[in-house]
């Protein structure tokens, strides 16, 4: 296969990009355990594929799963980052700013290639995430900001988040920040942010963000994108969505969708994710009849900015490409194949 990588696209054979279970992540491994999880990985992954196989031809002799397969991976694989960058170019070519999460270097590397970007400007973290190859990105428009003020305060954020008291759950390509003007000569500050799965991060790197501005550019106009992970209702090892609100507020930050935790997590919902039986890790499998209660349906992606700076004009939220939202689908599905929904809003100066 070609990889693509920050040296190019190189070739690799996929046994080669297994890597090792370690025990640092997973305490409950044993020391041989970790050392034949590569191994152990190809066996399991081989077992997994036969039943999958069995049963499908069990239930589908005539071969028409295949004939699905093949599509499911057309539009959720192999045409996902094309789908995505039209996306853009045709709903949300009049937003000055874009905020992306869970971005691969393939999707940069086309996205720069786009008519998207031709009046735009593209910022990755200078320290990207090669192996999950998962990056938070920034795009603005040129006119609009000035490309030649923009620097990365990446580092300088991270040093906050650092100094708190808790290990850091944010990894490299997890939170991009930049420094940049208008062409008015206001000074901005973009963060675009994802959360590790449970959100457990996002609030001490939101506490981070604010120290930065608050000690470093009490001025700055501060704007944030981010896949904050939160879930409606309180669960244990979970960020819910009142103590997120909580936290935001005590830093001087609102939402494009208002802040009431109870209405946000009514109306501003942007997952509806379902396994299904035929994928990996089954003790997250939904039946489809009971998908409302036990999806994945929750307000996981705001945007934030100082209140004292904006108001909201309007807000949308898109699950189908089209800036509209359909609450009774679940996605990513074959025109839409993002697992979270976009948010977009039109903000107006105080």
């Amino acid at each position: 296969l070609y990889v693509q990588t920050k040296k190019g696209a190189e070739k690799k054979r996929p046994c080669a990009m297994l890597e090792k279970i370690p025990r640092a992540k997973y305490p409950d491994l044993t020391e041989e355990e970790e050392d034949i999880s590569i191994p152990l990985q190809t066996l399991c992954q081989a077992i997994f594929d036969s039943i999958i196989v069995h049963m499908m031809n069990t239930v589908s002799p005539d071969g028409e799963w295949q004939h699905l397969k093949q599509e499911l991976f057309e539009r959720l694989v192999r045409t996902k980052t094309q789908r995505c960058v039209e996306i853009l170019s045709k709903s949300y070519a009049s937003f000055d700013v874009v905020f992306l999460q869970e971005v691969s270097l393939n999707f940069v590397t086309t996205l720069r290639k786009s008519d998207f970007a031709r009046d735009r400007t593209i910022v990755v973290p200078d320290k990207m995430d090669s192996k999950r190859d998962q990056n938070s990105v920034i795009v603005f428009r040129n006119g609009i900001f000035e490309p030649g003020t923009a620097t990365e305060i990446t580092d300088s954020v991270m040093a906050f988040l650092r100094k708190g008291d808790e290990p850091s759950k944010v990894g490299d390509g997890d939170v991009l920040g930049l420094e940049v003007k208008d062409s008015q000569g206001n000074d901005f500050m973009l963060v675009s942010y994802h959360g590790d799965s449970n959100g457990l991060g996002t609030v001490p790197a939101m506490k981070a963000v604010t120290s930065w501005w608050t000690e470093c550019a009490p001025e700055h106009r501060v704007i944030i994108g981010l896949d904050a992970n939160v879930s409606k209702c309180p669960k244990p090892g979970h960020l819910d969505i009142a103590t997120f609100v909580e936290a935001y507020r005590q830093s001087g930050l609102s939402s494009c969708a208002g802040n009431d935790p109870a209405e946000l997590g009514r109306t501003a919902v942007t997952t509806f994710n379902c396994r299904t039986y035929l994928q990996t890790q089954l003790n997250k499998a939904v039946k489809s009849n009971e998908r409302y209660d036990k999806g994945d349906r929750n307000p996981k992606d705001l945007i934030l900015f100082r209140e004292s700076q904006y108001d909201t004009l309007q807000w949308l939220k898109d699950n189908t490409g089209q800036c509209t939202f359909n609450p009774d689908i679940p996605f990513p599905t074959l025109r839409f194949p993002s697992d979270h929904g976009i948010v977009a809003a039109l903000l107006r100066d105080r």
